[in-house]
This record gives structure tokens, sequence and C-alpha cells, in this order.
């Protein structure tokens, strides 16, 4: 399980950005808050950061003709198997939603990517 970096979700091969749409609505619901290394980080901030970093993603899917469930535009969505959020602390984020997302985390996305085969 992995967060891209958020400057390459428009570049993502559709394989990568229907994975992520998969993998963020997992961390949304269930998986919230359970570690998985590569994405811990996520855990310390809001569920309301993941949901803007998902609404990116959706951009990007809708952008190439695909349908992501409406339902997951509501912040306090969680998943058909789980209870919503109550409460979100809905922060004013100026510049990258994660600031782990710096230039060394994009050269180990574009790195892992390599490693696939996936040439951006």
């Amino acid at each position: 399980m992995r967060l891209w970096h958020e400057d390459l979700i428009s570049k993502l091969p559709r394989q990568q950005l229907l994975g992520q749409h998969r993998e963020i609505a997992a961390l949304r619901g269930n998986a919230w808050g359970k570690p998985h290394s590569v994405v811990n980080y996520v855990f310390k901030y809001s569920p309301y950061r993941l949901y803007l970093y998902h609404l990116k993603v959706m951009d990007e899917m809708k952008k190439r003709g695909y349908k992501p469930d409406k339902l997951w535009e509501n912040p306090y969505y969680r998943g058909k198997n789980c209870e919503a959020h109550r409460y979100l602390d809905l922060e004013n984020i100026i510049g990258k939603i994660y600031p782990e997302h710096d230039d060394k985390y994009y050269k180990e996305c574009i790195e892992n990517l390599r490693n696939k085969g996936i040439l951006l």
C-alpha cells in the first residue's frame, strides 16, 4: 500500500490510478489507524487530509472517463461497512496535503514505478 506523491497522480498509468483509489478507500474505511509501514504518516493527521488526497485521485479518474462512487465525495463517508466520521478537523491546507510528499519522496515513487517497468 502506498500513496503516490500527489504531483504524480495525473501521470499514473490506469492500473496505478485505480489501485490508488482502492487503497485510499480502504484507508478511509476499516484500515484507518492500522499500521502499514509505507503509509503510517497519514495517521498523524486528520482523516480530512486523506479525503482531500482522495478528491485529487477521483478528479483524475473523472478526467479519464471513470465514475467513482459519489459517496466518496463526502468527507465523512468511510465506506459501506464502516461508520461515518462524526467529526473531522477541516483543516485549511496550504501547499502539499502531506508534507512527507517532498522531493525525496517524489524520487522514491519514480524509482518504485521504474522498478515496475513504468517510465514517466
